[in-house]
């Protein structure tokens, strides 16, 4: 199209001014040419004779171009709002949205254009808004009440050995909450945080439920994948939501499970959404804008090493306990409660308790498993369950090696070569190792 066009379209409107579809197509065609001035002029004098969407979007658009971004957003929610399924419209609301830095309203506005095109995909917004491989966390509040919230019905003396990790847990949540007025009277909150730290599959998550059971306490017990969201500032509302939780329900034990990879270094961060989680975690815990009062938080994690210095900070993970695998008295317990009302023959407990030092609760766990499939092969010539024996769990333990033995090498170079403030002597000790 070129001045010809315009001047025949500007003619034929001098005889028709009320014309709607021909100042329409006027008015697109002033706009395909880049002649954002003279297409306002004829979008808004378009608007006066008909209430149209089409000449709404189109006057957004010029809106959009001339960086007025909050009057391209107010016409386009009116659009919204009056039901279009127009996905170029929803589009350029978002893009409006960023611009005004909304990022939420812009998250909720692509979240509607991916339900009207489930396959629609647009580059600039997907790059600012999702995090590439991440599952969107849909629900409620209740529902995440019902999926968080628990009353533990274990405590302390249902743990077999972990002695020291008991004592560290009574001095820092047991005891302040059994002794409130004592703490108050110097001034000292009843909260705070306590990291447990050692190979995995060891009763971290175990002992912080009996905590919880120990105080009579709710017990919120979160990881790594319940925060994480697939859209950007989502994760941080999470992780807010998860501490508000714990608020309204105190007193309470809050534990966060693999925290290393939640509370990794932020100068090995390389998104910047990843380090904004870090310090929104940073602010919960310092309950900045909340009282953390009663609220009793526990971490673990697999590799304490990891995690930004900065959550070791008094008042945050002040204290880290290391959680070793099971005593030879705590093996035999697990062996015991994990083959109770299982078809078996009279077992040395003793004596396979004595083979599996270093064997995490997880490894005793698939010994057995092991053992069992085997005597459900020899099983299935009769269909009759054949018991379990010592000598199954012994040859169950041929094939199956301790798994903390690899986290122990990686520990122990830490605790030789970094490991100026004594944080782990404790893998020293459990190793045998003299300082």
């Amino acid at each position: 199209m070129n001045d010809n066009t315009i001047d025949s379209l500007r003619e034929a409107l001098k005889h028709s001014p009320d014309n709607a579809p021909l100042r329409q197509l006027l008015a697109d065609t002033l706009w395909t040419l880049n002649r954002v001035e003279e297409a306002e002029t004829e979008y808004s004098m378009l608007l006066k004779l008909t209430n149209d969407n089409k000449a709404k979007i189109g006057l957004a658009k010029v809106f959009f171009k001339k960086g007025s971004y909050s009057a391209c957003n107010v016409i386009l929610e009116e659009v919204i709002d009056n039901g279009t399924s127009d996905i170029n419209v929803f589009t350029l609301y978002v893009k409006g949205l960023l611009k005004e830095n909304s990022t939420a309203k812009a998250i909720e506005a692509y979240k509607k254009a991916l339900a009207i095109e489930p396959n629609y995909f647009d580059e600039e917004l997907d790059n600012q808004l999702r995090l590439r491989g991440r599952d969107e966390i849909t629900g409620t509040d209740e529902e995440a009440d019902s999926r968080f919230l628990q009353k533990p019905n274990i405590n302390f003396s249902d743990v077999g050995g972990m002695e020291v990790v008991k004592k560290e847990i009574e001095l820092k949540i047991i005891k302040p909450l059994l002794h409130p007025e004592l703490y108050k009277a110097y001034g000292k909150k009843i909260g705070g945080g306590i990291l447990l730290y050692g190979p995995p599959g060891c009763g971290k998550t175990f002992i912080a439920k009996a905590t919880a059971g120990q105080v009579n306490a709710k017990f919120i017990s979160v990881s790594l994948n319940d925060i994480l969201d697939m859209w950007i500032g989502n994760s941080e509302k999470n992780l807010h939501d998860i501490f508000e939780l714990a608020r309204h329900n105190i007193p309470c034990v809050l534990f966060i499970d693999e925290i290393d990879a939640l509370g990794a270094s932020r100068s090995d961060m390389k998104q910047s959404s990843g380090r904004h989680l870090i310090n929104q975690f940073l602010q919960e815990l310092d309950g900045i804008n909340s009282t953390n009062e009663g609220v009793l938080i526990i971490g673990a994690t697999n590799t304490p090493w990891n995690l930004d210095p900065a959550f070791r900070r008094p008042g945050r993970f002040d204290r880290i306990v290391f959680v070793p695998p099971p005593d030879e008295t705590t093996r035999e317990s697990i062996l015991r409660l994990k083959l109770n009302n299982k078809p078996i023959e009279t077992i040395d407990f003793r004596a396979i308790a004595k083979k599996t030092e270093h064997y995490s609760g997880a490894d005793i766990d698939a010994i057995i498993d092991l053992a069992i499939e085997e005597k459900l092969e020899a099983s299935f010539n009769d269909g009759v369950p054949k018991p379990l024996a010592t000598g199954d769990l012994v040859s169950a333990l041929k094939k199956h090696k301790p798994s903390t033995q690899e986290w122990f090498s990686t520990a122990k170079n830490f605790a030789m070569f970094a490991n100026d403030s004594g944080l782990y002597d404790d893998i020293l000790t459990y190793m045998k190792i003299k300082k």
